[in-house]
């Protein structure tokens, strides 16, 4: 890679702030100078995290976006603050999601992977992920992202790949990792085995027809359909009702409860299958069966339904599997074979109803699971499987919370920890792909004699094929002659989730004992979305406490959904989902729309979708920058709420870049081309104007406030804070105030704002940078360079707060300036006068305090109002003539003198409206006084805080009187 030269920023500042040309160019020098990399041997604290791998499918999504936002804020503050700063870049293998997209550009050229065979299959894989995968990386540069990029890892790498296997090895041999037959998720579409994670749940409500892949016509759920079984050697019968009719060719029994007086005489008896050859015996179960619903009867189908399943064991059924992995009737299913699950439904319940079989159909309330990612039905299946037993691995994970090695933020997500816990089941880690971690077990036979059915015992776990046959030798010895013991890998792979529970130990080196291992594990924090604490937090903390006798981080912070502005889940049909990459360079409606019919939306979601979009985007996007939507994601997130993302507010950020732009512009005009920073630190400039002892002041408290937020997870606290002082407290105020001394002939002031100016700016950029990094770098390295300035803001020093600096009297002293400000520029506008033209204001405070907090900062206060002047009444001192009134507070009341500003009658026309609203609020707290119930029943704080309310309403009523009187005496 050719070596980057720094960006040039010694010519003049363009006049307006330009997101694309701020951003190009930092980023790569940031990553060349090794600004992000970590050093183990460095004697400083350490801070290390792991990004939550994404899939190597995928593009950047807002999800992406706001989880790499947060945790590229976390890192940049700890590199600030001087730690040794490893954040770990990685993508995932995603086994279903990149075959499922190989396969597709496979058949597209007319080739499936059954023709390519699997290792020739597996390698074009690898041909894809190498030419496309690392499209997410490029967008985290994008971002921003300040990963150590030296140690990028993939989850299927040569490294990865032998954690995964001594994982897999030491689990096996710990007693904890098992073969078994049993219920699974299984994806017709997909033929492979899935996690509940990848299991979407749909809610149908009554009769629904569900478009399902590999059906002309769609399938109807949500009816609850009953049928009769005839009793065996008797003219009875036994009634059972299903969602699934197809599944009754699976029947193996029917439950009743054992004290249903019922079915008593029919205890031990047999039903007959109307379509197969078997008597179906008539069992009792009290676990199972609630004699108050239905009939009272329940049909069981061990192989295709988990509580069935349950039932099965406990009662010693039959096992049928009716279904093959392409989802059709197999030979179990008697006349049915061949038939697709669905079709085979509908001619069940024709065949019942013709044999005076079927009984009712009802609407039926239900839950669908439906395959993530090709939207087909989940089949529960039973399948040999290796399985991990999570048991007593759940009870560690829940004890590091409770002991404090672990904790999760914000903790209302604990009580949802424990419950999953308390409730988990073993996890099935076979899935039936190619792409994938292969599992490292083989199974043993005798060649020429293979078996019929699986024989547990002869698995054996090896490194090697070698290794296994050599494990098979004294596994099987004496029951299978030496020459014919033969091996076979197991064809399945690990399920993704398996690899990445070894995150964060396996991107340190495990199970290796390396430097960054002894350095950085435990690790100090997982920042990702309380929608996969289960899924893949809770296996991480089972696998690293299991693996590693240690937690595998020590804080877990969990961040909220994106939704949009409505609060609505962002969906494509909605046509609300919002691309990063659109909200950084901007895009316009048409190109929206176009997006939108290049995707795969139904025709009629396409129009829902561009209506959406046309609502909710008129004007298209507007060009943000990544500083403008890195700051928006942060600001929002609020612990344990969810996020609505307005994209007019990111708009609004982005505006916000140009006020950083424009006052950075005006601080340099005004220090000087020969302005020359300090030699000392700059933490040791004490200013002695009030104004200036404002702003420094505001400064510190800032800084606290900031350093709280971060240290506490409480984002928004410190975005508002960073925020809210530089438009509100620097821009609105201190620079207004700053220019007619920088006007003015008075040296010593000058100097003493200059080097404010510069010491504000120098320490707020550094506070700003970790949730803008790019226009803060920008600024950082154009405004002149203190002996304490880094060579690039990414590991400057954070700032502290100065003892020295904080100045209670001058900020309670500007609590009273700013409102009377507010107020003046209020009145202004009020009377539409422009605002160059300078007024003449009164300002009548009550108590000496708000007089002096006045009197101390009237040139600030002139300047502010843009007055001609300002003048100080007492309490009993009367306001002019022909003065408009603006009550601040009780303290405080601002005039403004109108003679010859406005037009009298118009106003008191205004001011009797507003006094005839007030008069029915006083008349409205005169009926609450006089109601007996509310002073019997109204707790008396709420009382005196009613009386108080109606006490200033009183007052505003005599104000806006007398303001009325005074127009009509200018009009006079």
């Amino acid at each position: 890679m050719a070596t980057l030269t720094k960006k040039d920023t010694s010519g003049e500042m363009p006049q307006a702030y330009d997101p694309k040309e701020v951003e190009q160019g930092w980023y790569d020098w940031w990553v060349q100078s090794g600004f992000f990399k970590a050093d183990p041997a460095a004697n400083r604290p350490r801070f290390c995290m792991t990004i939550p791998p994404p899939n190597v499918t995928g593009a950047l999504h807002i999800g992406h976006a706001l989880m790499n936002s947060v945790e590229d804020c976390i890192a940049r503050w700890y590199r600030l603050r001087g730690f040794d700063t490893l954040w770990i870049p990685a993508t995932d293998h995603a086994g279903i999601a990149t075959q499922a997209v190989v396969e597709k550009k496979l058949a597209k050229e007319g080739i499936s992977k059954h023709e390519l065979g699997r290792e020739k299959f597996v390698q074009e894989v690898w041909n894809w992920k190498n030419e496309y995968g690392n499209r997410i990386y490029s967008q985290l540069r994008r971002m921003g992202s300040s990963v150590d990029w030296s140690r990028e890892c993939f989850t299927l790498d040569d490294k990865r790949a032998y954690a995964v296997h001594v994982a897999f090895t030491r689990l096996y041999e710990q007693g904890l990792i098992y073969r078994d037959t049993r219920l699974i998720n299984w994806s017709v579409s997909l033929r492979t085995a899935l996690s509940d994670l990848e299991v979407d749940y749909v809610d149908i409500k009554g009769k629904t027809f569900v478009k399902v892949p590999g059906y002309e016509r769609n399938v109807l759920f949500g009816m609850l359909w009953s049928f009769a079984y005839k009793v065996e050697g008797s003219d009875e019968e036994i009634v059972v009702a299903t969602t699934r009719p197809e599944t009754m060719l699976g029947d193996t029994a029917v439950a009743v409860h054992p004290e249903d007086d019922r079915y008593k005489h029919l205890h031990g008896k047999f039903v007959r299958h109307p379509f197969v050859d078997r008597l179906i015996p008539i069992i009792t179960d009290e676990v199972l069966v609630d004699m108050s619903f239905g009939t009272g009867a329940v049909k069981i189908t061990p192989a295709h339904d988990p509580n069935d399943f349950a039932v099965g064991k406990r009662h010693g059924l039959k096992e049928i599997n009716v279904f093959t992995e392409d989802g059709r009737i197999n030979s179990n299913g008697g006349s049915f074979e061949g038939m697709l699950r669905f079709e085979a439904r509908v001619e069940v319940l024709k065949r019942l109803s013709e044999m005076g079989l079927k009984r009712d159909e009802q609407p039926n309330d239900m839950r669908l699971g439906l395959c993530q990612r090709s939207g087909d039905v989940i089949e529960p299946m039973l399948k040999p499987q290796w399985w991990v037993n999570c048991k007593d691995m759940a009870q560690q994970a829940m004890a590091c919370v409770h002991d404090g090695r672990m904790r999760i933020i914000p903790d209302t997500h604990v009580a949802t920890w424990e419950r999953w816990l308390n409730n988990i089941r073993d996890w099935c880690i076979s899935r039936q792909l190619w792409w994938g971690h292969r599992i490292p077990a083989y199974y043993i036979y005798e060649e020429g004699a293979e078996d019929v059915q699986e024989n547990m015992e002869r698995w054996v776990v090896a490194d090697s094929e070698e290794e296994a046959l050599a494990k098979a030798r004294e596994r099987v010895a004496g029951q299978i002659a030496e020459d014919k013991i033969r091996v076979r890998q197991d064809e399945d792979v690990l399920d993704t989730w398996f690899s990445s529970g070894l995150f964060p130990f396996s991107p340190l080196g495990w199970p290796e004992k390396t430097k960054e291992m002894e350095a950085y594990y435990p690790t100090n924090l997982l920042e990702t979305g309380h929608d996969i604490l289960f899924f893949w937090v809770a296996r991480m903390v089972m696998m690293g406490l299991q693996l590693t006798g240690d937690v595998p981080f020590r804080e877990v912070y969990l961040h909220a959904m994106v939704r949009d502005a409505h609060g609505r889940k962002m969906s494509k049909s909605l046509g609300n989902v919002i691309d990063p990459i659109d909200v950084i360079q901007g895009v316009s409606l048409d190109k929206l729309h176009k997006m939108l019919e290049s995707g795969n939306l139904d025709p009629r979601e396409v129009e829902k979708a561009k209506k959406g979009q046309q609502k909710d985007f008129p004007e298209g996007i507007a060009e943000c920058g990544t500083d403008a939507l890195r700051f928006a994601l942060v600001a929002y997130t609020t612990q344990g709420r969810d996020i609505n993302l307005d994209v007019r507010r990111v708009e609004s950020y982005r505006h916000f870049c140009n006020k950083i732009w424009q006052a950075t512009r005006y601080v340099r005009i005004q220090i000087g081309d020969a302005f020359v920073p300090p030699t000392d630190a700059l933490a040791a400039f004490t200013p002695s104007a009030p104004r200036d002892r404002w702003i420094i002041s505001r400064l510190n408290a800032t800084i606290a406030t900031c350093t709280e937020g971060m240290q506490s997870y409480d984002f928004s606290a410190a975005t508002t804070a960073v925020y809210s002082f530089f438009l509100y407290d620097f821009c609105d105020y201190y620079l207004e105030m700053t220019k007619p001394v920088m006007s003015g002939d008075d040296e010593a002031a000058k100097d003493d704002v200059r080097r404010t100016l510069y010491t504000v700016l120098a320490h707020w950029l550094v506070l700003m940078h970790p949730f803008m990094p790019f226009v803060t770098e920008e600024l950082y390295q154009r405004i002149p360079r203190h002996s304490s300035f880094t060579e690039s803001i990414c590991i400057a020093q954070w700032p502290e707060a100065v003892d020295a600096w904080k100045d209670d009297a001058i900020e309670a002293a500007m609590t009273i300036v700013q409102p009377a400000v507010r107020s003046a520029r209020a009145l202004r506008a009020a009377y539409n006068i422009a605002p160059k033209v300078q007024l003449e204001y009164y300002f009548q405070a009550k108590s000496d305090a708000c007089a002096a907090a006045l009197k101390q900062q009237e040139d600030d206060l002139v300047t502010l109002t843009n007055a001609s002047a300002v003048h100080f009444h007492g309490a009993d001192e009367a306001a002019p003539e022909g003065c408009a009134v603006n009550i601040v507070s009780d303290d405080l009341t601002v005039y403004l003198v109108l003679k010859g500003m406005i037009d009298p009658a118009a106003e008191i026309k205004k001011l009797s409206k507003k006094r005839d609203k007030t008069e029915k609020q006083r008349q409205g707290y005169e009926k609450k006084f006089a109601n007996e119930a509310y002073l019997s029943k109204v707790a008396e704080d709420v009382q005196q805080a009613d009386r108080e309310k109606y006490e200033s309403v009183m007052k505003e009523i005599d104000a806006l009187t007398e303001a009325i009187a005074t127009m009509e005496r200018l009009a006079a």
